[in-house]
Formats: C-alpha cells, sequence, structure tokens
C-alpha cells in the first residue's frame, strides 16, 4: 500500500511541495483516508538517507525506523483515553525549541488532534505562529468541525476524500464479486477499516440478507415484515446491528428512483433514532416497515 495509490491527487501536491523546497511547518489533515500515511511520507521525506528528487526512497534504514513509529526526531501522539491531555501537549512543546537526536529537525504527528484539551490547543497555537527550530507538526482529524478556529486558521489544510476505487479494487483481490466490492467501499472508512470488513466472517451473510430484505420492501411489504426476523437473527450484536443500518441505507440509496424509496429511508432514519434510545432492533425494523 502506497502513498501514491491511497491518495493519488494530494500526493501529487506534495510532490510539487517537496520539490521546490516549500514544505510548510504546521498542516491539518482532515479526513479518515491516509491522512496518517501521507504524515509519515512527509515524515521520510524530510529525513531519509537516499532521496531522489527530494522524495524518500522507503528503504533505507531511516524510511524504516519512521515507518515502524521507532525513529527518534519523529514523535507522534495520541489520545489517552477520549482526550489529549495538555501535559502532553507542553511536553511535546518542550522539544520544540530543541534540535533532533538524529538530525538538526523534528517531526510531531498528532492523532485525533480535535481531542485536544482547550488549553493543550491554545498552547500549541504560539508554538504554531512562531517556530523556534527546524520542527514540523501534522495535526490528523476525522473530523475537521471539531478542531478549534484558531488552529484552523494557522495551519495549511488538506482534506483527504475517500478513494473509493481503491477500496474496491482491494477488495475484488480479496476474492469478492463487483457488487459485493462496491457495498463494502463505501461502508468501509479506510484500507484498515475494509480489512477489517473483510475479516468478518458473517458479513457477506448479512449482505445477502439486508438485500434481501430490501428488495421485500419495495416489492412485497408483507413479505419483508416477516424477513425482520430472519435479519435480527443475522445480527444478534450491537455491532452487527449497527451495520445492518449502514448496510441497509446504501441499498436502499442505490434505488432511489424506486418508488417509495425515500419514504423508508426516513423510515430507517426513526427506527435507527428509536434503536438507539434502547428499542429493540427487530421492533425498530419492523415499524420502519408497518409506517
Amino acid at each position: 500500500m502506497v502513498i501514491q495509490e491511497l491518495a493519488p491527487e494530494i500526493f501529487q501536491q506534495f510532490q510539487q511541495i517537496i520539490g521546490h523546497n516549500r514544505l510548510s511547518h504546521a498542516y491539518l489533515f482532515a479526513g479518515d483516508y491516509a491522512n496518517y500515511d501521507m504524515a509519515i511520507y512527509l515524515a521520510q521525506a524530510l529525513f531519509c538517507e537516499q532521496p531522489k528528487d527530494h522524495l524518500p526512497c522507503g528503504h533505507c534504514r531511516t524510511c524504516h525506523l519512521i515507518a515502524q513509529e521507532d525513529y527518534a526526531d519523529v514523535t507522534l501522539l495520541e489520545p489517552a483515553g477520549q482526550v489529549i491531555k495538555t501535559e502532553t501537549v507542553r511536553d511535546m512543546l518542550r522539544q520544540f525549541s530543541s534540535t533532533g537526536y538524529e538530525s538538526n529537525r523534528q517531526v510531531f504527528i498528532v492523532k485525533d488532534c480535535e481531542k485536544m484539551h482547550t488549553n493543550a490547543a491554545n498552547s500549541l497555537l504560539k508554538y504554531i505562529e512562531e517556530p523556534q527550530s527546524d520542527s514540523y507538526i501534522f495535526l490528523l482529524t476525522n473530523d475537521e468541525n471539531q478542531v478549534l478556529p484558531t488552529i484552523k486558521s494557522r495551519t495549511q489544510i488538506f482534506r483527504f476524500p475517500k478513494n473509493q476505487d481503491y477500496l474496491v479494487q482491494q477488495a475484488q483481490q480479496q476474492g469478492l464479486l463487483k457488487s459485493q466490492a462496491q457495498l463494502l467501499a463505501q461502508l468501509a472508512k479506510n484500507p484498515a477499516h475494509l480489512e477489517v470488513l473483510m475479516a468478518d466472517n458473517k458479513l457477506l451473510d448479512l449482505i445477502n440478507g439486508c438485500q434481501r430484505f430490501v428488495d421485500l420492501l419495495l416489492s412485497q411489504k408483507a413479505q419483508a415484515y416477516i424477513e425482520v426476523s430472519r435479519i435480527s437473527q443475522l445480527a444478534p450484536e450491537k455491532q452487527d446491528q449497527d451495520r445492518t443500518f449502514q448496510l441497509l441505507t446504501v441499498l436502499l440509496s442505490s434505488q432511489y428512483g424506486a418508488p417509495w424509496t425515500l419514504h423508508y429511508l426516513e423510515g430507517l432514519y426513526q427506527a435507527r433514532l428509536m434503536w438507539q434510545s434502547n428499542v429493540s432492533f427487530q421492533n425498530a425494523l419492523e415499524y420502519m416497515v408497518i409506517t
């Protein structure tokens, strides 16, 4: 899996930025697709022992260590639970004013940066505004709307859309039919999530069951009501039920031109709200069918 294939358009942009030595010291990478891969790639570009046209070789000792998150001058911060504590960020900031261990550069990667405590984010601001050494910081987020506006205004923002064609190709290479691959690609957030979905042995049965349910819903409503109990048996756990709602939404959306599809999509949304309010999964789906 290489960044050129994961995010080809953004890769081309950074290829030019690196080639002209115009890499900024602070970036915000938004989106749950390949943003971490790009941060690692740029770190490799900064430290690679054998770069070619300013791009990392990917094979030297340094590139391997960075990929393994084991390089002294690349620091990775992640939330402890649901928050990145202020003291954790301040410990990182103390390193900003010093040079690296193996070079005069340092790279800091902050995952889920929207989870920084407000005090932590504010502490980071002055270092973004006034970098004191040859340091680079990559802030990664899956929810750009939760990032402080002051952070967003002081960083260069790159948004990483999901490369659905790549996910479809990966799923087909694993032996799935094209229709199944397209469906999983819509559910998967990124390649790692796709692997998780494909490792679920029950998922294909659930996909087939959901497809049958949608077909009946749009043609034989009475039979669809009976089919709800079968769907419930295929999705006994909360995670399975959540995935079922996702599958039904995607499958119904693909039939958008059919009569009553919009009606059932609205009903499915209400059923999901009921389920989230602790109405049983089967009762919520039955309610969607009869209303």
